[in-house]
């Protein structure tokens, strides 16, 4: 029996459960007579009965509670549904709350609205089986398993008074990326964030098989999230076979407590308390409670049986058909509702209104909330080129870092810009980052401790997941960011940028999400630097990958030089709806171009060198080309030994510094048209191209212009060690020497007068090769050829 002070609700909560498990139910089987106003027949069940209801049940109870707790305190709240599948339940409580009516006109709270919501669930033009951008105040996907935590905890960074409600399901909780976000909360600031507050539903089981958290004893769950540091109740819904209303109550009010409790004390006491306590509760229910009992002898309800859709053959399976008859009968959807098929109100008693809605928060609509950043001039970090290539050298990342750090102390105010890197700030040399804030820690800092503070804002830690999942939060909540890592380890998020892809493209199409600012990449330590840290450092996959993706919202950039990355920077910031990905290395390189020339070249993504030779430019007998600050340095090394050694052959240079400027992804039309492919490389002459990454993306990205066969394209050939810088273009074949032997070898195959010249240089190329093979193997660097090697020299 409820205690007294609670009775009112335990009555509402009983109730208004009853109206969303119907809901939840009747999504999935029901194409007709949607509120049983006659008797059910066959013919009103659904021919593709799609969908998961094991979460649904679990997830609804969650929802009540919290819904009843922000009656009670009119606090900003929203709900990560980790387990999307259990999208019905979702759908559910939205439809309940209002919210769905007021975004689709179809979906008012009465009998017309229930029975478009009903039908469309998993239906062509309706929703879709998990939860989405479709779906009203969702941020997470749900599909893919195991972002909904980091993600949480990246929505509440620099939003002091938003709670995040995140229903981890216990097979996701299994997934690697969401058992590294548990350590979010030693990153959160209690005294410039919101709270995220993780609820573990322990239902049991995954799509067979028995989850590992469910299998846990309460003393073991405690233990592990007790060492993870988080304050841990358990609500036990499984031994009575009633709903533990009481419990749940005075739990979900100690969590709010507490949570209130840690940021008070965060905002109030100097100094700052470290390793804040903050709230978790693990609820264990049955999977698929209240559903079909057992069918055919086989239990159903509080097995892996109940994961998806209990009963599949509902329409043509009389026996079948009258256990789902009865299951949605059991609801008396009848009692709670009125003649025009509304809610009635004591159905509705303590469900929130207007903005106090998790469905409206507005926070889950980062467009709306989203101001541009204050961005620094690119020409006040300009590295000087008097001379074009001159002997001014720099490092890309640390004139980079100067411009972050001033991001960061324009939009101090705002408080609305984070830099995101696993480990690797001060080695991807953005050190001039920490002259202004520090990395966010929460926990003690030691004495001998650097950089590290509650209220840093470059976010470290070594798991790639979790700082895409703080990202994705930060930027769908309306704000900025940029994530830099090593370029080999992008691939670890590969798949989640996939999601975020598709997330962007689905809220492109619906007028109330708001543009979102873009995400950015910084691939730095590229691989053909990496030759002191060996193979596995080695891989450019990730620029592939973002390639084959939406063409229409995903960039590529390769800035030759500093002035051109920060060129870049500042335009990926002003952009929204966005993927961008910018390669650029850490090491000292010859710098190219003034900021008002590397602007000029963004335009269009791609330009001419021909400040190198004006006149062989206009008329050239073979082209180079490249992309990469590498590539582009032996590109111009090879071009200036060329132009001493066999003066005659006249070269083009042509830097493409942004490559989905060749066209890209999902667009049937290449953006560069063929005219303009041609004005570059022109109709008839031999190309060869240096390019940074994988062969097979060039080829991919020239495959529908005329003339593609001319190009020769130099790549990373997957072959790699631990070895000196320029073996690793040598390995490769994109070094100098093999740049100039493919383009003689082109060259004199077309001009016979100056084919024995044009041999014998190859040959010397080629005894320079062997003496390189043989000069590092005895001194353990590279041939002073190399070493000295200067434009112009």
């Amino acid at each position: 029996m409820a205690k007294q002070s609670h009775q009112k609700a335990v009555k509402w909560l009983e109730k208004y459960l009853r109206y969303v498990d119907y809901l939840g139910t009747a999504q999935l089987y029901l194409k007709d007579n949607q509120l049983l106003q006659r008797e059910l027949s066959q013919k009103d069940m659904k021919e593709r009965v799609l969908g998961h209801w094991g979460t649904v049940p679990g997830q609804n109870f969650i929802y009540a509670h919290l819904n009843y707790l922000i009656s009670k305190h009119k606090c900003s709240m929203y709900f990560v549904a980790g387990p999307g599948h259990g999208a019905p339940a979702v759908l559910a409580n939205l439809f309940a709350e209002g919210t769905l009516g007021d975004f689709f006109k179809d979906k008012k709270r009465d009998k017309k609205g229930t029975c478009s919501l009903i039908k469309k669930f998993s239906w062509p033009g309706g929703f879709p089986s998990h939860t989405n951008p479709g779906t009203p105040g969702s941020i997470c996907e749900g599909g893919e398993l195991g972002y909904s935590l980091a993600t949480a905890y990246g929505s509440v960074m620099d939003n002091p008074d938003l709670i995040s409600a995140c229903v981890i399901g216990d097979g996701e909780a299994e997934t690697g990326p969401l058992a590294a976000a548990w350590h979010s909360n030693k990153y959160l600031d209690p005294k410039t964030c919101g709270a995220v507050l993780p609820i573990l539903h322990a239902n049991g089981y995954k799509i067979t098989s028995p989850t590992i958290y469910a299998s846990m004893s309460d003393k073991e769950l405690k233990d592990l999230f007790s060492g993870f540091g988080y304050d841990v109740k358990i609500v036990n819904d499984t031994k009575s076979g009633m709903h533990n209303h009481e419990e749940m109550i005075e739990t979900l009010e100690w969590a709010y407590q507490q949570i209130r409790k840690i940021q008070k004390e965060a905002r109030t006491r100097k100094p700052q308390p470290l390793k804040p306590l903050w709230p978790m509760i693990v609820y264990r229910s049955l999977k698929g409670w209240g559903g079909i009992k057992e069918i055919d002898g086989k239990k159903i309800e509080g097995l892996f049986h109940s994961h998806g859709i209990p009963v599949k053959d509902p329409g043509t399976n009389p026996e079948h058909f009258k256990l789902v008859k009865d299951w949605l009968e059991s609801y008396k959807i009848g009692e709670l509702i009125d003649e025009n098929g509304k809610p009635k109100p004591e159905v509705l008693t303590f469900v929130p209104g207007g903005n106090l809605r998790m469905g409206k928060n507005k926070h889950t609509y980062g467009g709306s909330v989203r101001k541009a950043l204050h961005l620094p001039n690119p020409k006040d970090y300009e590295v000087d080129c008097n001379v074009k290539g001159c002997q001014a050298m720099a490092s890309n990342t640390t004139i980079a870092s100067k411009y972050f750090r001033d991001i960061l102390k324009l939009n101090k105010k705002e408080k609305n810009f984070r830099f995101f890197c696993p480990d690797e700030t001060e080695s991807n040399k953005f050190n001039s980052l920490f002259e202004v804030t520090k990395r966010a820690f929460m926990w003690p800092i030691k004495p001998y401790d650097e950089n590290l503070a509650p209220d840093g804002r470059v976010m470290e830690v070594l798991s790639e997941h979790t700082l895409m999942g703080w990202l994705q939060g930060y930027l769908l909540t309306g704000r900025h960011g940029f994530f830099a890592t090593y370029e080999a380890f992008a691939m670890i998020i590969a798949s989640m940028v996939d999601q975020y892809a598709k997330f962007v493209k689905q809220a492109m199409k619906f007028k109330w999400h708001k543009p979102y600012s873009s995400l950015n990449f910084l691939l730095t330590s590229v691989g053909w630097r990496q030759e002191h840290n060996g193979y596995s450092h080695q891989n450019p996959s990730f620029v592939s990958n973002v390639l084959e993706k939406h063409g229409k919202f995903c960039s590529v950039y390769f800035p030759a030089d500093s002035n051109s990355l920060n060129v870049i920077l500042e335009d990926c910031l002003k952009r929204t709806n966005s993927i961008n990905l910018i390669v650029a290395g850490k090491q000292l390189m010859p710098q190219w171009l003034s900021v008002a020339q590397a602007s000029e070249e963004l335009k269009a993504g791609i330009g001419i060198w021909d400040w190198i030779d004006k006149t062989a430019s206009k008329n050239p007998d073979v082209v180079f080309a490249a992309s990469g600050d590498v590539m582009v340095q032996e590109s111009m090394a090879a071009i200036s030994i060329l132009k001493k050694d066999i003066p005659k052959l006249k070269i083009r240079f042509v830097n493409v510094s942004e490559l989905t400027a060749l066209g890209l992804g999902d667009e049937k039309n290449p953006l560069l048209k063929q005219k303009k492919f041609d004005k570059y490389f022109t109709t008839t002459k031999p190309v060869i191209y240096n390019f940074h990454g994988y062969i097979g993306a060039i080829r991919n990205l020239i495959f529908p212009y005329k003339g593609n066969h001319r190009f020769s394209i130099h790549g990373y050939l997957e072959e790699g060690t631990t070895t000196t810088p320029f073996d690793m273009m040598v390995r490769n074949r994109t070094s100098r020497y093999d740049l100039m032997i493919d383009a003689l070898g082109q060259f004199c195959a077309q001009n016979k007068k100056l084919a024995k010249e044009g041999h014998a240089l190859i040959a010397i190329y080629k005894a320079v090769l062997e003496k390189h093979h043989k000069y590092i193997r005895k001194y353990g660097k590279d041939i002073p050829e190399v070493e000295q090697w200067h434009w112009g020299k």
